[in-house]
């Protein structure tokens, strides 16, 4: 039986900066710095949402026989005013390029990601309010 057990190593590689390796070699740096160009811990969280959320998504759709030119995932969150300053409140929004999705496969996906499959989601959910809006957009438009 494969164990549970998912094991980083973190690197500090000075000032407030540190280098996290995962078991097969994937990085990434996180911290904080005076130009700010790192993604924080906290802002890290909310990059978890979305890659698991995202990865949930493009499956089933894939599965459904869905075409998508694009997908993009838009992740906010606030933070409570008083330390350990969590997560309250996490807004999730996804973009869909396709021209074959229709609204029902999209909702579907993202329900069945968002309530049963996101280890990601169902942990922050503890502690944060989880919503969630979708656009499905036809090739060639930006979105905006």
């Amino acid at each position: 039986m494969a164990s549970n057990w998912k094991e980083i190593s973190t690197t500090w590689e000075g000032d407030k900066v540190f280098v996290g390796v995962n078991a097969n070699g994937g990085t990434v740096t996180t911290g904080s710095t005076e130009d700010s160009s790192l993604i924080s811990p906290m802002e890290l969280l909310l990059v978890g949402v979305a890659g698991c959320t995202g990865v949930d998504v493009v499956g089933i759709l894939q599965k459904k026989r869905v075409s998508l030119s694009d997908f993009k995932i838009n992740v906010r969150g606030k933070r409570a005013d008083t330390y350990p300053m969590v997560y309250t409140e996490i807004e999730v929004e996804y973009l869909f390029w396709s021209d074959d999705l229709i609204a029902k496969d999209a909702e579907q996906a993202i329900n069945l990601s968002e309530d049963k499959y996101c280890s990601v989601s169902a942990m922050l959910g503890k502690t944060a309010k989880l919503t969630s809006t979708y656009r499905i957009i036809r090739p060639g438009n930006s979105g905006d």
